[in-house]
């Protein structure tokens, strides 16, 4: 039974651009403090929750992220009328951004605008036929220009500003599905987990910054030093349009990525655990550097077993980015039941070739 569906709702509300994750991580720290013994957020802004395990001796050390930073906007200069020119924080689509509201996260509070353009009825034909660039966009505050220079600042943040909606079939749409979907993940495999016994130390990771670089993910690694890093992140959601062998399918379980980035055993074991626990999933083959924690953690430190899964979203990188929540329940299961059945020995595996 799920738990935390209200709370996705909440976290989709929430605004956090890189390096500013607070609002979200406020939200998530006390659901945590559930399971974990210990809790704390070191200096990159991660959020850390030990979950101890029962074994004796050296346990295993299983670390599972989920990054929970969302792309933004920063504001790069202020214009004659009181306009904002804007530079990305992550990867923006500048297509999706026309005609958005938005929220500038000035020092005196936040302010409401709208990303405005050139109306068509004054576009010549060669401007038609192209999609806008991000430094042809403005934020419009609706305020005198001397208000906004008294207020609005370069380098001040700017997030957009949508309500989570539900849709049928038990799909929730909303501004950063990518990756907040992975936060839920997170949490209901920590409800399903304190009903089962594991021998690891789990730590469960909020990690920040991801979208402009997997920052924090490399601290998380390099600090933590586990013997198991499993990066948890959305993948391409399968829509008209989009290449049969690079999106998944809603509402057809979780995927499993696999390729050069990702231990091949770890990969095999959540494999074996899905099919035991007749839990759907999908192989997703990764041949170039994954974008997701996954690529930090393999190199982290001396190099960490790591692995990659997550629920298929669509519409990634826009206001309206769309996940059934049962892919999120179903990669819950897979962790909860994954992390219950690593032991000593299937660590002592992971560097027997």
């Amino acid at each position: 039974m799920t738990k935390y569906k209200g709370l996705f709702k909440q976290l989709l509300a929430a605004h956090g651009g890189p390096g500013f994750e607070e609002e979200v991580r406020n939200l998530i720290l006390p659901h945590l403090s559930e399971y974990a013994t210990e809790m704390w957020t070191d200096a990159l802004g991660n959020l850390i929750g030990l979950i101890p395990g029962t074994g004796t001796g050296r346990r295993p050390r299983i670390l599972v992220s989920a990054h929970i930073d969302e792309i933004a906007l920063v504001v790069t200069r202020v214009e004659s009328g009181g306009f904002l020119r804007l530079a990305p924080s992550g990867g923006f689509d500048p297509r999706a951004l026309v005609g958005q509201e938005v929220v500038v996260h000035a020092a005196s509070g936040r302010m409401w605008g709208v990303v405005g353009a050139k109306p068509p009825h004054l576009t010549s034909p060669s401007e038609r036929s192209k999609a806008p660039k991000l430094e042809d966009l403005y934020v419009d505050l609706a305020l005198p220009e001397e208000e906004v220079r008294s207020r609005v600042r370069v380098g001040d943040r700017v997030t957009i500003q949508r309500a989570p909606f539900d849709l049928l079939n038990g799909r929730i749409a909303g501004k950063s599905v990518d990756n907040r979907a992975s936060a839920a993940v997170l949490l209901e495999s920590l409800h399903l987990l304190r009903g089962m016994a594991h021998e690891a130390d789990l730590y469960a990771v909020f990690t920040v910054q991801e979208e402009v670089g997997l920052r924090g993910a490399q601290t998380a690694g390099f600090g933590l030093m586990p013997d198991i890093a499993i990066a948890l992140d959305v993948t391409f959601g399968a829509f008209p349009g989009q290449p049969a062998d690079a999106s998944f399918a809603l509402e057809s379980g979780v995927a499993i990525s696999f390729g050069p980035n990702l231990h091949r055993k770890v990969f095999r074991r959540l494999v074996e655990c899905a099919d035991r626990h007749r839990i759907p999933y999908q192989v997703e083959l990764s041949q170039r550097p994954v974008g997701a924690d996954a690529n930090a953690f393999q190199i982290a430190g001396p190099g960490l077993a790591t692995a990659l899964i997550g629920p298929p979203i669509r519409y990634m990188h826009t206001s309206v980015e769309t996940v059934a929540y049962d892919d999120i329940w179903q990669c819950a299961r897979l962790l909860a039941h994954y992390v219950a059945e690593v032991d000593a020995s299937q660590v002592e595996e992971l560097t027997c070739y």
